[in-house]
Protein backbone atom coordinates (compact mmCIF):
# COMPACT_ATOMS: atom_id res chain seq x y z
CA UNK A 1 0.00 0.00 0.00
CA UNK A 2 1.69 3.60 -1.03
CA UNK A 3 1.47 5.68 2.09
CA UNK A 4 -0.59 8.29 -0.47
CA UNK A 5 -3.37 5.40 -0.21
CA UNK A 6 -2.98 5.41 3.77
CA UNK A 7 -4.37 9.12 4.26
CA UNK A 8 -7.92 9.66 5.07
CA UNK A 9 -9.50 12.17 3.25
CA UNK A 10 -10.85 15.03 5.16
CA UNK A 11 -11.96 18.40 4.74
CA UNK A 12 -9.95 19.94 7.20
CA UNK A 13 -7.48 20.20 5.25
CA UNK A 14 -4.94 23.11 5.99
CA UNK A 15 -5.46 23.65 2.52
CA UNK A 16 -8.81 23.49 2.33
CA UNK A 17 -9.68 26.54 4.99
CA UNK A 18 -9.36 29.11 2.33
CA UNK A 19 -10.22 27.36 -0.48
CA UNK A 20 -6.82 27.10 -1.92
CA UNK A 21 -3.84 24.51 -1.67
CA UNK A 22 -4.95 20.72 -2.02
CA UNK A 23 -7.05 17.97 -0.92
CA UNK A 24 -5.01 15.22 1.49
CA UNK A 25 -5.28 12.91 -1.24
CA UNK A 26 -3.77 15.39 -4.28
CA UNK A 27 -1.14 16.41 -1.39
CA UNK A 28 1.22 13.59 -2.13
CA UNK A 29 0.83 14.19 -6.16
CA UNK A 30 1.59 18.40 -5.66
CA UNK A 31 3.93 19.77 -7.57
CA UNK A 32 4.07 22.12 -4.69
CA UNK A 33 4.88 19.42 -2.40
CA UNK A 34 7.48 18.17 -5.12
CA UNK A 35 9.19 21.42 -4.73
CA UNK A 36 9.29 21.75 -1.26
CA UNK A 37 11.12 17.83 -0.77
CA UNK A 38 13.13 19.09 -3.18
CA UNK A 39 14.16 21.92 -1.37
CA UNK A 40 14.27 19.32 1.77
CA UNK A 41 16.95 17.47 -0.37
CA UNK A 42 19.37 20.54 -1.11
CA UNK A 43 18.77 21.32 2.79
CA UNK A 44 19.72 17.94 3.88
CA UNK A 45 22.81 17.01 1.67
CA UNK A 46 24.06 20.80 2.27
CA UNK A 47 24.07 19.57 5.83
CA UNK A 48 25.11 15.93 4.96
CA UNK A 49 28.25 14.83 7.67
CA UNK A 50 26.48 17.14 10.47
CA UNK A 51 24.85 15.75 13.32
CA UNK A 52 23.11 16.46 16.92
CA UNK A 53 21.21 14.89 19.67
CA UNK A 54 18.04 14.70 17.31
CA UNK A 55 20.01 12.90 14.42
CA UNK A 56 22.45 10.89 16.86
CA UNK A 57 19.36 8.98 17.20
CA UNK A 58 19.53 10.01 21.29
CA UNK A 59 16.15 9.86 22.90
CA UNK A 60 16.63 13.80 24.95
CA UNK A 61 17.07 16.07 21.49
CA UNK A 62 17.79 19.17 23.36
CA UNK A 63 17.21 21.25 20.13
CA UNK A 64 13.39 19.74 20.04
CA UNK A 65 12.94 21.83 23.73
CA UNK A 66 11.65 24.96 22.97
CA UNK A 67 12.09 26.38 26.19
CA UNK A 68 15.58 25.19 26.69
CA UNK A 69 16.70 26.63 23.49
CA UNK A 70 14.78 29.70 23.80
CA UNK A 71 14.12 28.81 19.74
CA UNK A 72 11.13 27.24 18.12
CA UNK A 73 10.91 26.82 14.14
CA UNK A 74 8.80 28.94 12.29
CA UNK A 75 7.06 27.10 9.13
CA UNK A 76 5.51 29.02 6.52
CA UNK A 77 2.39 27.76 4.52
CA UNK A 78 3.37 25.18 2.60
CA UNK A 79 5.61 23.71 5.07
CA UNK A 80 2.82 23.08 7.53
CA UNK A 81 0.62 21.32 4.94
CA UNK A 82 3.32 18.66 4.61
CA UNK A 83 3.72 18.46 8.24
CA UNK A 84 -0.21 18.43 8.54
CA UNK A 85 -0.54 15.50 6.67
CA UNK A 86 2.93 13.36 8.07
CA UNK A 87 0.81 13.79 11.39
CA UNK A 88 -2.14 12.59 10.01
CA UNK A 89 -0.04 9.12 8.77
CA UNK A 90 1.17 8.61 12.58
CA UNK A 91 -1.64 6.54 14.23
CA UNK A 92 -0.03 7.76 17.72
CA UNK A 93 -0.54 11.29 17.32
CA UNK A 94 -3.69 12.93 18.53
CA UNK A 95 -5.99 14.36 15.47
CA UNK A 96 -7.15 16.56 17.95
CA UNK A 97 -4.43 19.76 19.11
CA UNK A 98 -5.74 19.63 22.41
CA UNK A 99 -4.51 16.18 23.13
CA UNK A 100 -1.04 16.71 21.50
CA UNK A 101 1.73 16.58 24.72
CA UNK A 102 2.11 19.91 25.82
CA UNK A 103 2.34 19.07 29.41
CA UNK A 104 5.91 20.82 30.54
CA UNK A 105 8.12 18.88 31.93
CA UNK A 106 10.79 20.37 34.50
CA UNK A 107 9.98 23.55 33.08
CA UNK A 108 10.54 22.52 29.53
CA UNK A 109 8.14 22.52 26.68
CA UNK A 110 9.09 19.66 24.24
CA UNK A 111 7.99 19.85 20.79
CA UNK A 112 4.37 18.13 20.63
CA UNK A 113 5.62 15.95 18.19
CA UNK A 114 8.37 13.90 19.79
CA UNK A 115 6.80 10.44 20.50
CA UNK A 116 6.95 9.42 24.09
CA UNK A 117 10.55 7.65 24.00
CA UNK A 118 11.49 11.23 22.67
CA UNK A 119 11.84 10.88 18.38
CA UNK A 120 10.32 12.71 15.75
CA UNK A 121 7.07 11.83 15.49
CA UNK A 122 7.20 13.43 11.44
CA UNK A 123 11.22 13.43 11.07
CA UNK A 124 11.03 12.87 7.16
CA UNK A 125 8.63 15.72 6.70
CA UNK A 126 9.94 18.35 9.46
CA UNK A 127 10.33 22.26 8.82
CA UNK A 128 13.62 23.72 7.39
CA UNK A 129 13.94 25.16 10.81
CA UNK A 130 14.31 21.57 12.17
CA UNK A 131 16.01 20.51 9.49
CA UNK A 132 18.90 23.24 10.32
CA UNK A 133 20.66 22.30 13.73
CA UNK A 134 19.63 25.25 15.98
CA UNK A 135 21.31 23.28 19.29
CA UNK A 136 24.03 24.07 20.97
CA UNK A 137 25.64 20.53 20.73
CA UNK A 138 25.31 20.47 16.75
CA UNK A 139 28.96 20.04 15.00
CA UNK A 140 29.82 19.49 10.91
CA UNK A 141 31.90 16.68 9.22
CA UNK A 142 35.02 18.71 10.99
CA UNK A 143 33.75 18.93 14.25
CA UNK A 144 33.00 21.39 16.40
CA UNK A 145 34.74 23.96 13.84
CA UNK A 146 32.55 23.26 11.34
CA UNK A 147 30.92 26.22 9.62
CA UNK A 148 27.53 25.74 8.58
CA UNK A 149 26.57 26.59 4.98
CA UNK A 150 24.30 29.47 6.24
CA UNK A 151 24.29 31.59 3.11
CA UNK A 152 22.88 28.22 1.00
CA UNK A 153 20.45 27.45 3.76
CA UNK A 154 19.47 31.35 3.90
CA UNK A 155 18.77 31.20 -0.04
CA UNK A 156 16.97 27.78 -0.09
CA UNK A 157 14.64 29.45 2.97
CA UNK A 158 13.80 32.21 0.74
CA UNK A 159 12.88 29.73 -2.15
CA UNK A 160 11.18 28.23 0.04
CA UNK A 161 8.93 31.26 1.31
CA UNK A 162 8.48 31.95 -2.57
CA UNK A 163 7.24 28.72 -3.31
CA UNK A 164 5.12 29.14 0.10
CA UNK A 165 3.20 32.43 -1.62
CA UNK A 166 2.72 30.46 -4.75
CA UNK A 167 1.40 27.60 -2.59
CA UNK A 168 -1.46 30.10 -0.55
CA UNK A 169 -0.92 33.56 -1.46
CA UNK A 170 -3.44 34.98 1.15
CA UNK A 171 -1.04 33.20 4.22
CA UNK A 172 2.02 32.58 2.79
CA UNK A 173 3.97 33.62 6.26
CA UNK A 174 5.53 31.67 8.66
CA UNK A 175 3.87 30.97 12.29
CA UNK A 176 5.57 29.33 15.85
CA UNK A 177 5.24 25.78 15.10
CA UNK A 178 3.23 24.84 18.00
CA UNK A 179 0.51 27.57 17.78
CA UNK A 180 -0.08 27.01 14.08
CA UNK A 181 -0.40 22.92 15.48
CA UNK A 182 -2.74 24.66 18.19
CA UNK A 183 -4.72 25.90 14.88
CA UNK A 184 -4.55 23.10 12.18
CA UNK A 185 -4.99 19.85 14.04
CA UNK A 186 -8.61 20.91 15.47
Amino acid sequence: MRVRDRVPRTSSSLSGRDGRGSSHGDWFSSPHRQELLSLYAEVDGLLQGWACACTAGQTDPRCCRFDETGREPYPTRVELEEVVHATRLVPSLPRNARRLPLARRSGQAPCPLLTRDGRCSIYAARPLGCRTFFCREAHGPDGPRSKAPRDAIAAIGRRIADLSARFSPRDPHPRPLVRALGTMLR
